[in-house]
């Protein structure tokens, strides 16, 4: 690859619920791909709360407080910065948020959310009565359904769509990492991410994940 092509950036539609831990290691790898130049971040939340909600009763009990009223909580502020001070500014709240709930060990508090807001420099004032009430509740449906659109059925966090054999978006379920590649390891699934979208007919590649998640 010439570097001339290394160099350009590809949008990446990047649709993640910052309460799962598995998202917030591809996130990393994503946000080490932008920062070496091959990639273009477009974050959209998508929820685990909606992906469950007909299905509470089958899911274990540990989980089930973290699909409900607190799993809307960091969903809703974060469609709320979108919506009100653009993409960037949800990239920053998410690192803040996912610092905080992964590598941090905190519960999706909304103390938790608060000081998130101020770290990365958003309104808390403002924008914490949206992570309260539902204002942004349809927001978050819709862009949780265009998540599982993207990829053709259902699917968990996170999803991401790059450009496929015709240019268009093509999404995908993962890619799930159990550490985060740096440097030209970073690089390179970015390519073979890319490579393998943009082959007609590629669906699906999966082994079993050979250790929980890693977040240094």
């Amino acid at each position: 690859m010439s570097t001339t092509e290394e160099q350009t950036r590809v949008a990446v539609d990047f649709w993640f619920d910052p309460l799962c831990p598995w998202t917030w290691v591809t996130s990393r790898w994503l946000v080490e791909a932008e920062r070496q130049g091959l990639a273009e971040i477009r974050w959209n939340v998508m929820s685990l709360a909606v992906l469950n909600e007909d299905r509470l009763d089958q899911i274990p009990e540990q989980y089930r407080e973290l699909l409900g009223p607190k799993g809307w909580y960091p969903v809703r502020a974060l469609a709320a910065v979108k919506d009100k001070y653009g993409n960037e500014a949800a990239g920053r709240l998410y690192t803040e948020l996912g610092t905080r709930y992964h590598p941090g060990g905190r519960a999706p508090e909304l103390d938790v959310i608060e000081e998130a807001l101020t770290a990365a420099g958003l309104p808390a004032g403002e924008l914490m009565p949206y992570a309260r009430n539902d204002t942004y509740d349809g927001e978050v449906r819709a862009s949780h359904e265009a998540s599982q659109t993207a990829v053709g059925e259902e699917a968990g966090s996170p999803v991401l769509a790059v450009p496929g054999p015709d240019g268009q978006p093509l999404g995908f379920n993962g890619p799930v990492l159990t550490r985060v590649p740096r440097g030209e390891e970073a690089a390179r699934l970015w390519r073979a991410t890319l490579l393998a979208a943009s082959v007609a007919g590629f669906a699906e590649l999966k082994r079993a994940r050979i250790s929980g998640p890693v977040f240094d």
